[in-house]
């Protein structure tokens, strides 16, 4: 009887022992969700960031491909924990700003200061690439145009008749699009020269000489599949929009490791290395998950 009861008490300590252990086990999981929006450069990101995260020890449930408000409103209510974001984006559209900011590092620093005091979502890191709407010419017209807008302008000034423009329908239509950036300077465009289509289309218009001037973004992979040179915004017309990796802040004080692992994504990519690897994605028909992990091995930064 002794024996029998010996036998249970020691079955019982082991059932106990294990289920401590699994209790344990489950306790030191580390889960994050990670959200990303609809776009190449987005999706990149994203998997960057997923990446990295795993790398360290993170089990990571992906988000990605959700349009840039339905992301944001995921990050706010808690249904994602952290996301690559611009700064110009949440100037104007979380915060609701209607100033113009043209120092990159004032604007990430009040965004940083007021999305924390209003939503509290940390800013880590700043990129000092600037995924903005931009102008672009084919590099034989640089002679003609020149490298700014500066230059563009004064060029369509001398001649009007001579320049079309491809821009797609939000450019076109809104208050700070092609009319406003023109008459902020003082380039005389004419309405009929402006001819709007999809976003895509701008890039395929202008490689094949239907326009001489393209509505392109600062970033986008296409500028090097096509060998555009994007002009310099010399007055700084159009807004700034550096990435960062907004995080809520509660997440980051349970883990705050994640700032330290997520670093490199800030400091690594600029915009020659941000168009390159959306150009793979775009250009290349590499999948954004090969595209990131190619890139964090290359940098020694996964396994």
């Amino acid at each position: 009887m002794k024996n029998r009861i010996f036998i249970y008490t020691v079955l019982l300590l082991v059932f106990c022992l294990a289920l401590g252990s699994l209790s344990a086990s489950g306790a030191e999981t580390k889960k994050i969700v990670v959200g990303a929006k609809d776009f190449t450069e987005q999706y990149v990101l994203g998997n960057l960031i997923s990446l990295l995260l795993q790398e360290n020890g993170f089990k990571v449930e992906e988000k990605f491909g959700t349009a840039s408000a339905i992301t944001r409103a995921g990050l706010t209510s808690g249904q994602i924990d952290l996301m690559p974001d611009y700064t110009g984006t949440a100037w104007a559209a979380y915060l609701k700003h209607t100033e113009k900011i043209s120092d990159p590092i004032e604007l990430f620093n009040l965004v940083k200061e007021e999305d924390l005091e209003q939503n509290n979502m940390v800013w880590l890191g700043r990129t000092t690439f600037n995924n903005t709407y931009a102008l672009a010419i084919k590099k034989d017209m640089i002679d003609t145009m020149g490298i700014s807008i500066s230059s563009l302008t004064d060029y369509i000034n001398k001649n009007p008749e001579k320049v079309l423009f491809a821009v797609n329908h939000t450019f076109y239509e809104r208050e700070d699009g092609i009319f406003g950036m023109a008459e902020y300077y003082s380039m005389n465009i004419l309405r009929k020269n402006v001819k709007t289509m999809d976003t895509g289309l701008t890039y395929e218009a202008i490689d094949r000489d239907q326009v001489d001037v393209a509505m392109v973004f600062g970033t986008d992979g296409k500028l090097r599949k096509f060998d555009l040179l994007v002009l310099d915004d010399d007055k700084h017309f159009f807004p700034i929009y550096n990435v960062s990796i907004v995080i809520n802040k509660d997440v980051l004080d349970q883990y705050p490791e994640i700032e330290e692992i997520l670093l490199p994504i800030t400091q690594l990519i600029d915009t020659t290395t941000m168009i390159d690897l959306n150009y793979e994605v775009d250009g290349m028909g590499k999948p954004a998950k090969m595209v990131a992990e190619e890139f964090l091995k290359e940098k020694g930064l996964i396994k």
